[in-house]
This record gives structure tokens, C-alpha cells and sequence, in this order.
């Protein structure tokens, strides 16, 4: 079927904390779909059955109606998905990393970009993927996973201080862009920063904190990219670093020794296979002084907007964000 043929569905914002970015991406994808020449409908599963009749409405900052992750069963109701021949998923973080928007999909039969239901339920509880990468044999923090509903404060001290050194981190267990995080330097900020933790999820992950460098892979087709390094200005490659231009600075390859780079690569594909990912997705670690390096978490629909890592890291052997985004459209149709 020639792509003016093909009708493509790209998924807009969604209604995590991490709707803004969903645009972002969404907004590089559309623009590099329809450079392709692919027939594009947007489609914002946040608003329901009431979608915006004008393209710079999906992708504007102020919202063109009421957002609720409620009015997602009402989109996948509704006649946006008739004739549609493949859903592109720009979103990111809960009701689009989790497996939620992966079910409706299947439900109506439709094929999607990046993976299935499993790897992205799985993905979305860094808890328990971490005890998956560990059967596996890739190094993860240490850790355990705190439940709001069913935990005392000073059991979950005295597990600290058994267990762990300052500084560790804190952060809820099925979030992203490092929303809610907090590296605790001390027991007097444990309660605080479980109270924030638990202010946008159910479960928080207390682990260890792991100095060193920044490093992330990319995954594409099941073919570990060349592995980028990230230099932020922080101490912590937090949110204002991800998204703020000038706040971070990108090595791609890593200047890391050799067999740190290839055993780095393999530990990234072992984590994509053993959660069974699809199409693409990424795996960040920490690298310490010692060249010893730690799998922090893997993202099954990792940034896509021209500057984002994985576009960063195609590029480093040749893949334009066109040819980019064409492969995984390719990949998804098949």
C-alpha cells in the first residue's frame, strides 16, 4: 500500500503530568508524517468525542476543552478510529506508557507503534521490572516499593537504615519525567518525600542513589543504538533539564571504554526482551567512576521530538527523524 494510501492515527497529549511533552513529541511526529506523505488524523483521547477541528488546537498549550483520562473510553467510542489503518502513539507516562490506551487498541482490533500491553504495563512499575532486569542478570538498584495504603513510617525507617547509606532516592513508582523524585540526604526528609511520592501515585520506590554519569540506549528493531551520554546541569537529569534548550549537553557515541559501551548495549537489549518491548524504546543507566553502571528504568514510548535522545542517537549512524519515524511505522504495519 503506497503512504498517501495508508491512514495513520497520531495519539495527542493524553492526560498525565506528562501532556505537555506528549505535544512535543506529537508535534515533531505529525510534521515528519506528513513530510512522508501519509494521510494524518489527530486524535487527543483526553477530550473525548469533542475533538479540535484546527491542527494547531491539538498542540497549543492552553487545552481546547476539559481533559480527564475518564473521557478516554468516550474517544475509543466514538467514529475518529473509522478507517484508520495504523495508531501512532505520541504519549507519555500514565493512560499511555501503562498498558491502558495498548488494551483500548487491541479491543478495537487496531495495530499501534511501540509496545504491547505487557511490556507496557510492566515498564510503568519500576518496581517490579527491576525484579525482572535482576532475574536477567542486569545490575538495578537496590530497592524496595512502599504501598500509601499499607505502610508505617517507622517501619519503613528502620528498613533505611538496615539497608541504605544517604543520599537515596524516592520517587513514585509509576511516573515519569522524573515527576514527584526526590534524592533524600538524610531520614528527615524521608516522610516529606513519600508525601509527595504517594501526592501523584499509589506506590513510591525508595532505592539507592547511584552517583555517576548520565547514559541512555536506544532500542530500534531490536538493534541496540549507539549509546549517549548526558551531561545536565544538575545534579540530577531532572524535568527543567530534559525540556529546557541549553539546560543539558548530549555525547552520542559515549566517549565510555569499549567493553563498557557493548556490555552496556546488551544489558539494554536483555532488558527490552525479557519485558517482550516492540519497535522501539530506550534504557537509561548510570555509569559510576568506576565504569561499573546501574539500569535505572526502560521507556516504552521514549521522547520523539527532533532533539530528543533516540533521534539523537539514530542520527549518530545515519538515521534522519523522517527515515526514523518511517521505520517505526514500517515496523508497527508489519
Amino acid at each position: 500500500m503506497k503512504k498517501s494510501e495508508l491512514t495513520i492515527a497520531l495519539i495527542v497529549g493524553g492526560a498525565s503530568l506528562e501532556r505537555a511533552i506528549s505535544k512535543l513529541s506529537s508535534a515533531g511526529i505529525y510534521k515528519a508524517l506528513k513530510s512522508l506523505g501519509y494521510k494524518v488524523k489527530l486524535i487527543d483521547p483526553a477530550y473525548g468525542k469533542t475533538q479540535p477541528k484546527q491542527v494547531e488546537d491539538f498542540f497549543s498549550t492552553n487545552d481546547f476543552y476539559f481533559v480527564s483520562e475518564k473521557n478516554y473510553i468516550e474517544a475509543f467510542d466514538s467514529e475518529h478510529f473509522v478507517g484508520v489503518d495504523l495508531v501512532f502513539l505520541g504519549l507519555h507516562g500514565k493512560w499511555g506508557e501503562d498498558g491502558t490506551i495498548q488494551s483500548l487498541l487491541e479491543l478495537k482490533g487496531l495495530k499501534y507503534t511501540g509496545s504491547g500491553v505487557l511490556a507496557s504495563s510492566l515498564s510503568m512499575d519500576k518496581g517490579f521490572a527491576k525484579i525482572h532486569f535482576r532475574d536477567k542478570g542486569i545490575s538495578v538498584p537496590d530497592g524496595f516499593v512502599v504501598n500509601k495504603n499499607y505502610f508505617e513510617l517507622e517501619n519503613v525507617l528502620s528498613r533505611i537504615k538496615k539497608s541504605f547509606t544517604f543520599p537515596l532516592v524516592i520517587k513514585p513508582n509509576d511516573q515519569g519525567s522524573t515527576f514527584g523524585l526526590t534524592i533524600c540526604k538524610s531520614e528527615n526528609e524521608i516522610e516529606q518525600a513519600l508525601n509527595l511520592s504517594f501526592s501523584l501515585s499509589p506506590k513510591a520506590l525508595i532505592e539507592e542513589f547511584i552517583p555517576g554519569r548520565e547514559m541512555t540506549v536506544g532500542i530500534l528493531d531490536q538493534q541496540a543504538l549507539p549509546v549517549l551520554e548526558i551531561i545536565p546541569k544538575h545534579e540530577l537529569y531532572d524535568y527543567e533539564c530534559k525540556y529546557t534548550k541549553g539546560m543539558s549537553q548530549y555525547i552520542v557515541p559515549a566517549n565510555i571504554p569499549t567493553e563498557v559501551f557493548n556490555e552496556m548495549q546488551q544489558q539494554a537489549l536483555t532488558a527490552y526482551e525479557c519485558l517482550e518491548c516492540s519497535t522501539y524504546a530506550r534504557v537509561d543507566f548510570r555509569l559510576k567512576d568506576d565504569n561499573t553502571f546501574y539500569c535505572l528504568e526502560l521507556n516504552t514510548l521514549p521522547g520523539l521530538t527532533e532533539t530528543s535522545l533516540i533521534p539523537k542517537m539514530a542520527n549518530a549512524i545515519g538515521i534522519s527523524f523522517e527515515d526514523l519515524i518511517d521505520r517505526i511505522v514500517k515496523l508497527s504495519l508489519k
